[in-house]
């Protein structure tokens, strides 16, 4: 390790490790890449990652060999289950391999105590974790304009904003957990806001609008949101294709309505419980592949289209 916590992060000395090259996570590491960053990276499928090791990333055959060779371990997976294997139980683990010293940022929407359980176990170590959950999709990514929700000590999240800023954005947003708290309340959030955009439209045709004449009317007004820049105009070009798959915001949107915190208070959520129940639909008819601005497809067969 070169630049373990607390010593600054650099281009030139600190060595980054980066596990899950999906949609996202791809855009990501490349971006740390074009930044000069060394990185190296643990695919289940190597050959999913011969685009960034064309642009010189490394490949290590398991993430402890990873974590033992690099200063800060980005990970950016599916599920929870997925979070757990490959960064807190497994004899090849993340956290078996980290040194001291050493930072995991888990960027996947996963669950709050699994985070505290994460930032737990790595403290053992003399290591640190942080729970940053992203949202922005596939477009925030390519741009470098992603949110990052960071839960964990402030003192390693204010450290690790070199590379932070190299993505997005990163918001301290309170301790261990709490970022993903907080990705779970941007998911309702985003939610609700597909729901509407997708009724709308639905409406806006039915009637008789020219629905790009409805969006450039709205968009300047109280209607106007992040969700309808990001994802209008692809609803009205049936583009699909993902930046998050719908069946990842049932999994979010789950966590907030059908889970109950150990230390917290019950949160009913009655436009939350819909919203997931319409994005199951969607998982229902095979769609769970596909982005979540597909939404628009459960609102039309609801109404015979």
């Amino acid at each position: 390790m070169k630049t373990p916590y607390p010593k600054p992060i650099t281009p030139a000395e600190t060595r980054i490790g980066w596990i899950g090259i999906g949609v996202m996570g791809s855009v990501m590491a490349s971006r740390l890449l074009s930044a000069g960053y060394s990185l190296t990276i643990y695919a289940r499928s190597p050959s999913k990652s011969l685009h960034l090791q064309s642009q010189g990333a490394h490949l290590a055959d398991s993430p402890s060999s990873l974590a033992n060779s690099t200063d800060v371990v980005f990970t950016m997976l599916g599920h929870p289950s997925d979070v757990r294997q490959i960064v807190l139980e497994n004899p090849t683990s993340v956290l078996a391999g980290l040194n001291p010293g050493g930072v995991v940022v888990d960027h996947t929407s996963s669950h709050p105590t699994l985070a505290k359980q994460i930032f737990a176990a790595a403290r053992e170590k003399g290591c640190w974790a942080v729970d940053a959950p992203v949202s922005g999709g596939d477009i925030g990514a390519r741009d470098g304009k992603l949110a990052i929700l960071a839960g964990g000590d402030s003192d390693v999240v204010k450290w690790l904003s070199p590379l932070f800023d190299v993505l997005g954005r990163g918001t301290y947003v309170g301790g261990a957990g709490l970022g993903q708290s907080c990705k779970i309340a941007n998911q309702i959030t985003v939610g609700a806001n597909l729901v509407g955009l997708s009724e709308g439209l639905v409406f806006a045709e039915r009637a008789g609008l020219d629905v790009r004449k409805f969006l450039e009317a709205v968009r300047g007004g109280a209607a106007g949101s992040m969700v309808m820049e990001l994802f209008g105009e692809r609803m009205i070009e049936r583009d699909f294709r993902p930046g998050g798959f719908a069946e990842y915001m049932v999994k979010d949107l789950g966590m907030g309505v059908d889970v109950v915190e150990e230390e917290g208070d019950v949160v009913v959520l009655p436009g939350a419980a819909l919203c997931k129940q319409l994005f199951s639909g969607m998982v229902a008819n095979g769609d769970g592949k596909l982005g979540t601005q597909g939404l628009v497809t459960v609102i039309e067969r609801i109404n015979g289209k």
